[in-house]
């Protein structure tokens, strides 16, 4: 069994409920295997700038229940340059730091990723954001929180949409991902999801329209990833100059689906992985990330990170919302 008595976490990218409790998960286990435990503020900002502070159990009370991130987070452009990640790797011999664990996405775990090419420091990622985009973890850490708050609002949305007999396009976040319009979608019952990867027209969305129509359907509510082909600005404007008869409103959800305190599942998810990760590294493992499929905990490396299959939610929404 591998010993590290001095180790340092960090978030790191987007915000992401749950952050704080893998944060406190990661701290309390490793002291109580007798390591000490440093927090890097902003990300890979402060791991270049030194910016580094001492953690204890006492110092993550009350931080499980609270959405974003104690550590505060950051994008570094900068950290790319092997000449600057030299520095940062100096910052963490200089305090015998002999262990990294980073919370976050894809831009996390490539950071992390050299410095385990490049250093003796044996490195581990825990897969923290909103949007569920990464590969070899069935969940990430805030995507059922994002989920849920999506789902809260369209239930609100659905009112007006009844009252009025209007045509709600709502956009919800998600890059390159189009999971949390599926789930969302799937969840409170939404015409239509539009995602990334697929092609769908103002005349599809006017034909789907027609056939629930038919068959009495009183609301009308399309979901749309923010990385769909079309921009739904562009979207919600072609489909009101084509068919003028449909009163047609947007609404872009925007930030509040990072914010808020983390769901039950997001809480324990997180725990669990701050848990492992400290319990990977006491094994020797290094280089990889902590993963969940069918609620079982892993380890993968950044090297071969394979994708899961999900059921074809898209074929699912469309059976049931008829």
């Amino acid at each position: 069994m591998s010993r590290h008595s001095n180790i340092a976490v960090f978030t790191s990218g987007g915000d992401a409920p749950g952050m704080n409790a893998a944060l406190r998960a990661v701290t309390r286990t490793a002291a109580n295997y007798g390591m000490d435990v440093y927090g890097i503020y902003r990300g890979y900002e402060g791991l270049i700038e030194n910016d580094f502070y001492s953690l204890s159990p006492r110092s993550v009370n009350h931080i499980l229940q609270k959405g974003g991130t104690f550590l505060k987070s950051a994008r570094s452009e900068e950290f790319k340059n092997v000449e600057i990640r030299k520095q940062a790797i100096e910052n963490l011999k200089s305090r015998g730091i002999t262990a990294l664990i980073g919370i976050g996405g894809d831009g996390t775990f490539a950071g992390l990723k050299c410095i385990s090419e490049e250093s003796d420091i044996s490195c581990i990622g825990i897969p923290g954001t909103i949007d569920n985009d990464i590969k070899g973890t069935q969940f990430t850490i805030g995507f059922d929180t994002a989920c849920n708050t999506v789902m809260e609002a369209v239930d609100k949305i659905r009112d007006t949409a009844l009252s009025h007999n209007r045509v709600f396009f709502i956009e919800v976040m998600g890059r390159d991902s189009g999971m949390i319009a599926e789930q969302a979608a799937l969840a409170s019952g939404a015409l239509m999801a539009l995602i990334p990867g697929t092609r769908v027209s103002v005349e599809d969305i006017k034909n789907k329209l027609e056939r629930t129509a038919k068959k009495k359907k009183t609301s009308s509510i399309i979901i749309v990833s923010e990385g769909f082909e079309t921009k739904t600005m562009d979207l919600v404007n072609e489909f009101s100059s084509a068919y003028p008869e449909y009163e047609t409103k947007l609404t872009i959800l925007g930030h509040i689906q990072r914010g808020g305190s983390p769901s039950r599942y997001d809480r324990n998810l997180a725990s669990r992985m701050g848990y492992y990760a400290i319990e990977y590294l006491l094994e020797g493992k290094s280089g990889g990330m902590i993963s969940t499929h069918n609620n079982e905990i892993g380890f993968v490396s950044f090297d071969d990170p394979k994708s899961i299959n999900e059921d074809d939610l898209l074929k699912i929404i469309d059976t049931l919302s008829t």
